[in-house]
């Protein structure tokens, strides 16, 4: 297993589309949710367009194999101005504790610095206790819960 000093991170590149994918596949089982090709094929263009706001950086070994992802983006908040949201964080299983999630967290600190973001939000599990760990240490837990609503059917009631 590789050592952090060894870790290099860059956005992600068209050659890594295999290994994003199997990275990310690794996500979404983590989190129970099944993804069709189709869905996959959305995120990957969604990364490569210069017209969509979200991007993703790769933490590599020595050897320049991908061992984690962060996908992230930039939004704006009307009390913080523009902010960064990390989407989603996953390293693979066989390489955790080589340093990947703090390399991806670091970077990512300093695409929010450069690009001014005044902060960087995500969202875990709360029983996601290992990642929470790495959290605690580049971040600060916030009191506010998420809620999700789902999008009104046409139709429905009220609308």
């Amino acid at each position: 297993m590789g050592e952090a000093s060894e870790l290099t991170v860059i956005p992600v590149r068209a050659e890594d589309r295999p290994r994003w994918r199997e990275l990310y596949e690794g996500y979404c089982a983590f989190y129970s949710v099944e993804l069709a090709d189709a869905d996959y094929e959305r995120v990957w263009s969604w990364i490569h367009d210069p017209e969509r706001e979200t991007r993703c950086l790769v933490a590599r070994d020595g050897d320049g194999v991908p061992v984690g992802l962060a996908h992230f983006r930039a939004y704006d908040s009307p009390m913080r101005g523009t902010s960064g949201f990390l989407d989603d964080l996953f390293v693979d299983p066989a390489r955790r504790g080589c340093g990947g999630a703090d390399a991806l967290l670091a970077a990512l600190a300093r695409i929010a610095a450069e690009e001014g973001w005044g902060t960087v939000r995500w969202n875990t599990a709360e029983d996601n206790y290992r990642a929470r760990a790495v959290y605690d240490r580049h971040a600060a837990k916030t009191v506010f819960l998420t809620y999700s609503m789902d999008a009104a059917v046409r139709g429905s009631a009220g609308v």
